[in-house]
């Protein structure tokens, strides 16, 4: 199990005491640090002259932080945008990524996907014509509710799939 890195400071202090002469084991037992960490701390120190972390193998990243940034406020801007869509918007930006690079991204930037929520689409003018129905049938008998078909409770697909769409 790897350990939290240890401070430029103490790996500084590490080496001036190295330096003034003091051995490993006291070293390890004034700075409450194990007698191998001093060690390959010093061994660092005397092969690459500095004690700083140094940079480690890895890919470069395919998007460059500007184009990241570019491709999350595409997102939030327009949510329900799918990822062939920001797939052909890159190649117009002449920067042609894979919808796996595209998403990946997008998860490092903390941006999922998720089910929209189903929301009845209410004007100004829907909202004052449910009213006045409303205040119409006030006065009706529970029979006479029962007869009324309630939109909101009734499915009703015009054309295709009316299912959840994921954004």
């Amino acid at each position: 199990m790897r350990l939290k890195e240890l401070s430029v400071e103490l790996r500084d202090r590490i080496v001036s005491s190295h330096r003034s002469g003091e051995g490993y084991q006291k070293m390890s037992a004034a700075l409450q640090v194990p007698k191998n960490t001093v060690a390959s701390i010093i061994l660092k120190w005397k092969k690459f002259g500095t004690t700083k972390t140094l940079p480690r193998a890895g890919r470069p990243a395919k998007l460059s932080n500007r184009g990241r940034r570019a491709l999350v406020l595409e997102v939030n801007k327009n949510p329900m945008v799918s990822l062939t869509e920001l797939q052909s918007s890159s190649v117009e930006m002449e920067e042609p990524f894979r919808g796996t690079t595209i998403s990946a991204t997008l998860h490092q930037s903390g941006v999922y996907g998720r089910a929209a929520r189903r929301k009845p689409l209410l004007s100004k003018r829907h909202m004052t014509a449910r009213l006045e129905f409303a205040k119409r049938h006030l006065k009706d008998s529970q029979t006479m509710r029962n007869k009324i078909p309630w939109f909101d409770e009734t499915k009703i697909e015009h054309f295709g799939l009316n299912a959840k769409r994921h954004i």
